[in-house]
């Protein structure tokens, strides 16, 4: 997107308008795009004129780039040396069946047989990755050079979910933020409409709505006119340099003080929304005592709210309360509608802007005991019935609450994927990465987790696409309701839709009727809005989807964890195929658990929810020819990589062996085992610094995912098989814990970082802690023994080489260590001195023991090697 100089100060603009007009770098092919090349050259000349006089195609909306040859060349061969250096490896041993403990070394043959074979998995589906970037411009000239159906714009009619539950956990400044960057993207307002569903039926969301409502009467006018990046008001006052585009230059200064003036009050309101509710609902129960309900909660007309109230009772609480629907704003008109001018009444001039703001409507569903509501795949499927009766866009995107846009070109970039005419029909969704905001510098817990969404998502990206991760998706409505793509089925899809649909969608006639529209992806003005609340409380209530395919082979699957991923799999499963769009600026921004033990509890969410997937009517083993090999391969890793944990832990406690033995060798000879073992690990290092460089990480990235991976192995995967354990047995199984959220405050830096420096013990934290225990007691038990019986140098040497994976494992583990340091965290040096105390004090009562107890280890272990461990 171009933009436009950065615009001097006027003379009124005081010490203000430097940090506020300040022009930023321009954009550009980054050094993190320097080894990526276009895949195809033949694609410059597709959209050109015909030589005979036919007439031109469309233009292609994105172009396909590849990693240049010498460098996937490179990674490729590598990845073959490392297959036959495994192989060799596994034959070696098996040739070789010497150790210590033979249950061991069975153990440890079976544990490396699957890490190659999971390794490998991982690494198959990484060789060919691609990159695609959207072509903006060849947009707009396609779809909007010319007015449309009345229409100024032939884009798309989209349809857009944002999904909260409660006001606390999930801070209400955060969601309003969210609705505020989406009805102020651009994208034209006619064309797109959102809609909230409130999962708690809270007041304080109704009402918050209602003031973000009007709010937007002055962010969004201000946001088209300045240009203004990003459009969530929280982030972009945050922003203290910004680049400016728009084309009111001398007005911006005064504007953008008056908006900031606008923006604290409106989080004022926001703020004291839950004091105001319960003072008002408090007065209009005393002044009501004839009413039945003492402690109900009243809305600002003076009715009775419907939702869960402040003081829960029968029929208003959580779980159990009607339904709700409420059109906040209405669809705007197609034709543009300039504001008014400055005034005493309106400080802003928007005479020259177009004022008109996108369709808003309030959801919550029916709650009732008794029910399984199915919780954020419910609520969704909810949204996509309303949706269908209202404005029913062919398209749709879906946000957390958490989320907002950080670019407001997103919407335009998916559609350029959705509208190209290789493979737009066949495209079921478009998955954007997910940035955060509130996250540390160095990425303590590897929030980022880049390697996965900068590496393994463009891997998949050469395959069949990437996988759905929950947020921040645009989807094809008629891929959600089970079509097929039109390669795997030529028919009408309205018309394969509507076959058996009371069976299939439930037995609302409208929502049926609803059906072709959905399919018409030319549609570019959006349907009459017709409110018939029959048919949307119809569609609202829980016993909608008995008997029906919702959650099983419509909408978002139920009954495991992690639905984002099993949705996508069914539509892959069907041969739809999905693309990765990464953008700069980020598409997206949200927020993420920077404290330590939410961290955990959200990795344990996503592994059980794998394990589930794997073990259940969707797993990869199980699909049909429609996915592809490939595509296979990366859905059976996505949902086994839990398993490792048994053999991670099993490594991990092996130094147990230092405090009762002399010397132990889980593999013998131990020198040829060492040497292989060496040139293992040299390559699957060697192999990610390469990766690293292609996909345009840094060694922090690749080192935090290294850290987090045998963190998670070591606490949370375990918890993960237990789950699937009991589940199996046809128990609850383990409850997955939803992550919360904390508002940041717009202090320093420290104060908004509080959260990562709070300790919240939880069982989730024991295993680590043991592993962490007994690598520390491991290195105090070698030195120890090396003072004790006086070891010579070669002595040390070899136990020095079998000491270097208890190093390294406490490497990986410094995180972990960290996070359960609290305040002390802030000073790694204290945990440095604890662990040399710990070393010190294991080796101390080593030396004691040797000396006052003879017969402590017997004599034929006095003197000999120490052992050694296989990574």
């Amino acid at each position: 997107m171009a933009s436009a100089p950065a615009a001097g100060a006027g003379g009124n603009a005081g010490g203000l308008a430097e940090p506020l007009l300040a022009a930023a770098n321009g954009g550009g092919v980054g050094a993190k795009d320097k080894y990526w090349v276009p895949a195809d050259e033949k694609e410059e000349m597709l959209g050109a004129s015909q030589e005979d006089g036919r007439p031109p195609q469309q233009p292609l909306l994105y172009r396909t780039f590849r990693v240049k040859g010498a460098l996937i060349n490179l990674y490729r061969l590598l990845t073959l040396v490392r297959v036959i250096v495994v192989i060799l490896f596994f034959t070696w041993r098996m040739k070789h069946r010497d150790s210590d403990a033979m249950w061991l070394w069975w153990i440890s043959v079976v544990g490396d047989l699957w890490f190659g074979v999971s390794w490998l998995l991982n690494q198959l589906t990484k060789l060919k990755p691609r990159k695609c970037i959207p072509n903006l411009s060849l947009l707009r000239e396609q779809f909007e050079q010319q007015p449309v159906d009345g229409s100024s714009s032939g884009l798309p009619v989209l349809d857009v979910f944002i999904n909260t539950v409660d006001p606390v956990d999930e801070p209400m400044l955060y969601t309003m933020n969210s609705v505020l960057s989406i009805l102020a993207t651009d994208y034209p307002a006619e064309k797109h409409a959102t809609y909230f569903s409130d999962d708690g039926g809270s007041l304080v969301h109704y009402e918050g709505l209602l003031e973000t409502a009007k709010f937007a009467a002055l962010w969004v006018p201000f946001c088209r006119k300045h240009c203004v990046e990003p459009r969530a008001p929280e982030s972009y006052f945050w922003t203290k340099t910004r680049l400016y585009a728009g084309n009111a230059p001398e007005e911006f200064v005064d504007d953008h003080r008056c908006m900031h003036v606008e923006y604290e009050e409106f989080k004022a309101r926001l703020d004291a929304l839950s004091t105001v509710i319960a003072q008002r609902s408090e007065a209009c129960n005393h002044a009501n005592t004839k009413v039945r309900c003492e402690n109900a909660t009243w809305m600002l007309d003076g009715t009775q709210w419907q939702g869960t109230w402040v003081e829960p009772a029968t029929g208003h609480r959580k779980g159990h309360h009607p339904a709700i629907l409420q059109v906040m704003l209405n669809q705007p008109s197609n034709e543009p509608q300039l504001g008014m001018p400055a005034s005493s009444d309106n400080p802003l001039d928007f005479s020259t802007v177009d004022v008109r703001l996108p369709m808003l409507v309030y959801i919550s569903r029916e709650k009732r005991p008794g029910y399984d509501h199915q919780k954020k795949a419910g609520a969704m499927n909810v949204q996509l019935r309303v949706s269908a009766l209202l404005s029913n866009a062919p398209f749709i995107i879906n946000f957390d609450g958490d989320h907002y846009i950080n670019n407001s070109q997103a919407f335009r970039a998916a559609m350029c994927f959705m509208l190209d005419r290789r493979d737009g029909d066949d495209t079921a969704f478009v998955q954007f990465p997910q940035r955060f905001d509130d996250v540390d510098p160095t990425d303590r817990y590897c929030n980022h987790n880049r390697m996965f969404f900068d590496a393994t998502l463009l891997g998949l990206n050469g395959i069949q696409g990437p996988s759905f991760v929950g947020t921040g998706c645009m989807f094809r409505r008629v891929a959600l309701y089970g079509a097929d793509p039109p390669r795997w089925q030529p028919d009408d899809d309205s018309k394969a839709l509507q076959q058996h649909s009371p069976n299939i969608f439930g037995t609302s006639a409208a929502f049926v009727n609803s059906l072709p529209m959905a399919a018409d992806q030319e549609r570019s003005v959006a349907t009459p809005v017709t409110l018939d609340e029959a048919e949307l409380s119809d569609v609202m209530t829980c016993a909608y989807e008995d008997s029906t395919e919702w959650g099983n082979g419509v909408g978002w699957v139920y009954n495991i964890a992690t639905e984002d991923v099993v949705t996508g799999f069914r539509l892959h499963r069907a041969g739809w195929r999905s693309m990765y769009c990464a953008m700069e600026p980020d598409a997206f921004r949200g927020t993420a658990p920077i404290n330590l033990t939410e961290r955990l509890y959200q990795i344990l969410r996503w592994s059980g929810g794998s394990l589930e997937m794997f073990f259940s009517r969707f797993c990869p083993l199980l699909a049909g020819r429609r996915l592809h090999p490939m595509q296979r391969i990366a859905y059976v890793n996505m949902t086994t990589y839990p398993v490792s944990t048994f053999f991670i832990v099993m490594y991990d406690l092996y130094p147990v062996m230092w405090l009762f033995h002399g010397h132990f060798y889980i593999q013998k000879p131990f020198q040829t085992f060492a040497l292989f073992v060496a040139v293992i690990i040299a390559t699957v290092e060697v192999i990610g610094m390469v990766e690293v460089k292609w996909a345009g990480l840094t060694l922090l990235d690749w080192f935090r995912n290294e850290q987090f991976y045998i963190i998670g192995t070591t606490g949370v995967y375990p918890t993960a098989m237990l789950h699937i354990l009991l589940r199996s047995l046809g128990l609850k199984g383990v409850s997955f814990k939803l992550t919360a959220k904390k508002l940041m405050t717009a202090g320093s830096a420290r104060e908004r970082l509080a959260e990562l420096y709070d300790v919240q013990w939880a069982p989730l934290l024991a295993p680590t802690v043991v592993v962490l225990a007994v690598n520390v007691a491991a290195i105090g038990a070698a030195v120890g023994k090396a003072v004790a019986w006086r070891w010579s140098t070669v002595q040390v040497a070899e136990a020095a080489t079998g000491l270097t994976f208890n190093v390294w494992m406490l490497l990986l583990l410094y995180p972990f260590a960290l996070g359960i340091m609290g305040l002390w965290s802030k000073r790694p040096y204290v945990l440095f001195a604890l662990l040399l105390a710990a070393v010190a004090a294991t080796a101390s009562v080593y030396v004691v023991l040797v000396g006052s107890v003879p017969d402590f280890l017997s004599s034929r272990d006095l003197g000999s090697i120490p052992s050694s461990k296989l990574v």
